[in-house]
This record gives structure tokens, sequence and C-alpha cells, in this order.
């Protein structure tokens, strides 16, 4: 089979901070709406690398500068973006954060004059733990050069990696991060429910078990899955595998599917079979 169209580069170093002289829009000011988790902390993080950051603020505010980041969910981003064209004063530039909405969600800006962008910080946000942006992937997308070199800047000014990417890929993107870090919690979250049959309670197996999440991590990341690959299924005991499936029934039913399917992905990847899918 022939190798796949590529439509997207990436560059695993960390941008260059434009200048003057580059004849790129440096964003120094930046209006963030949307007081969200992702809001909060693209505006701290963005002034902490000495961006004059107008927010976050609500989605009715007016007077905005003139590079405006939407940091609203997916479903109204189109919406906010409608709003913004009757206070045009200032805004050159209208971007959003989503992964996986395309730039078309921007068209009432776009469609009203404005240069539109998207900037999405490959990195997880939650409540609890300040977001690690640096060496971080920043996936962008332009309607010009000028908003593509601006969403490039502004990655840099986070010390993030830039991935340019268009709208035919963002779904098959956006679906690899999700399995890479929603679908890992949803998985250590079986695992704590599994330990409980164990006696262990979540706080200990979180105690347990983080130190092995940590390293096969760290495995994958440097060797690959194949190398990485260890534990029963990969060497072919059965019998450890039929062992920890009857503990697994015992601890929580609902999750023998799961458990099912691992094994059955974890096996053709121990055996060289995905591989040969991927490539067949």
């Amino acid at each position: 089979m022939s190798e796949p169209e590529t439509r997207y580069a990436y560059d695993t170093s960390v941008a260059p901070a434009a200048s003057p002289a580059d004849g790129l829009p440096l964003p120094e000011t930046v209006a963030v709406v949307g007081r969200g988790r992702v809001g909060t902390a693209l505006a701290r993080a963005l002034r902490a690398a000495g961006v004059t950051v107008e927010g976050p603020l609500g989605r009715n505010a007016r007077g905005l500068t003139e590079v405006v980041l939407l940091c609203v969910p997916d479903n109204e981003i189109a919406s906010a973006a409608a709003a913004l064209v009757t206070d045009p004063r200032r805004i050159r530039f209208v971007g959003h954060v989503s992964g996986a909405t395309g730039l078309s969600a921007l068209n009432p800006a776009r469609e009203a004059g404005f240069e539109v962008f998207g900037l999405h910080p490959l990195q997880t946000f939650s409540d609890e733990v300040e977001p690690l942006l640096t060496g971080a992937g920043c996936a962008i997308a332009g309607s010009s050069a000028s908003a593509v070199a601006l969403a490039r800047e502004l990655a840099a000014r986070l010390g993030m990696s830039v991935l340019e990417i268009d709208d035919a890929q963002r779904a098959s993107y956006h679906a690899a991060a999700s399995i890479a870090s929603n679908f890992l919690v949803t998985l250590e979250a079986a695992a704590e429910a599994v330990a409980a049959g164990a006696g262990f309670a979540p706080e200990e197996a979180r105690a347990l078990l983080a130190p092995l999440v940590r390293q096969t991590v760290e495995n994958w990341a440097t060797h690959g899955p194949e190398a990485a690959l260890t534990g029963p299924v990969a060497r072919g005991d059965e019998t450890t595998v039929a062992a920890q499936r009857a503990a697994v029934g015992e601890a929580d039913a609902s999750l023998l599917p799961l458990f099912d399917a691992l094994a059955e992905r974890t096996r053709a990847l121990a055996t060289g079979d995905v591989a040969l899918e991927v490539a067949a």
C-alpha cells in the first residue's frame, strides 16, 4: 500500500519568538474570552510570558483589542465569533483553542473581514494542576499567512512545539489525543476498581500504581509501543491472563468487555499483527 498523504508538519523544536524584523504580527495584547479552565490557564500563561492580556473575559465583553482568543466550548465558538462582529472596533484576528473544531466555526468573524486562526494546546487542563505548556505540542491553523504567523508566535511565547494541521486531519488528531489522555484516565479508574478487590482504597491504589504508569509512559515515549510492552499477555502466559480475567469479573463484571478488548489488542501488538493491519 502506498504511503498516505501527509497533511501536517510537526516541528518538535520550540518555535523561536518572532521579532519585528521578521514582519510577523507580535501579540502585544490579547483578549482572552472565556473564564473556564483553558481560558483562565492560558490568560495566566500568556501574561507570565510577557504578553499583555485582557481577561479572561465574559462572552459579552466589548471594546476588545486587536487579537481575540475564544476559549469557549466547541458548540459555542460560532455564536461567540458572531457576537464579535457587532463590536469590531480594534479587532483584526479572532482565534479559537479547540482541537476538534475547524476554522469554519469562525466563519461569522471571517465573513466580517477578520483574519481567523486556531491554537490548540495539546495538554490536559484540570482544576487541580497547573498545566505544563513548555515543550507541549500546539496545533495551529490560520486563514492567512499573517494569522498562521500570529498563532505560531503565540505558541512560541508559551514555549510550545508547533504542529500545523489542516481541518481534514483534525478528527484523527483529536481522537489520538483523547485516547492518549482521556482514555488513560478511564483505564486508571478501572485499575482502581479492580485494585479494590485486593483491599486497596482508591488513594492507596493510585499511590501504588502511579510509578508504574509513569515508567510505562516513559518507556512508550522513548522506545515505542512494541519495545515498551511487558506483562503476561506479551509473554503468552494465558494462565495468568485467565486468572486476571476472573479477578476483574469478581471486582466489577462490567469491566470484562474492556478487559477482553484490551487483551485482544495487546496480543495483536505483541505478535506484530497490529503493524500488519496498519500496513495492509
